[in-house]
């Protein structure tokens, strides 16, 4: 079992940076892919970013595509999603989950998902 637990989110303005921890603790993190996902209220979950379990992949939605970099240090049961020339609609909670898909990019692929951190981007 993968406990996550997100940090990092806050208030930024736009075009501004900001960079989220997920820090996880479980016997077995390196073998997990892991994805950020963000929900804006009263809108579905959408799928953000995702890392292999070797760290060697990396896939982007398309809406954050250059902006945002998803990273893992193993080592030390982190991923990392650094977040530049951040807009008012990368506004929502966002969430770091664990697949054992390595490819997964849809919620229902992963098992394992943090609580949560709050990203508000003012214009």
């Amino acid at each position: 079992q993968v406990q996550l637990v997100e940090s990092g989110g806050g208030l930024v303005q736009a075009g501004g940076s900001l960079r989220l921890s997920c820090a996880a603790s479980g016997r077995t993190f390196s073998n997990y892919a892991m994805g950020w996902f963000r929900q804006a209220p009263g809108k579905e979950r959408e799928f953000v970013a995702r890392i292999s379990a070797s760290g060697g992949t990396t896939y982007y939605a398309d809406s954050v595509k250059g902006r945002f970099t998803i990273s893992r240090d193993n080592a030390k049961n982190t991923v990392l999603l650094q977040m530049n020339s951040l807009k008012p609609e990368d506004t929502a909670v966002y969430y770091c989950a664990a697949s054992r898909n390595d490819y997964a990019r849809f919620p229902s692929t992963y098992g394992y998902w943090g609580q949560g951190t709050q990203v508000t981007v003012s214009s």
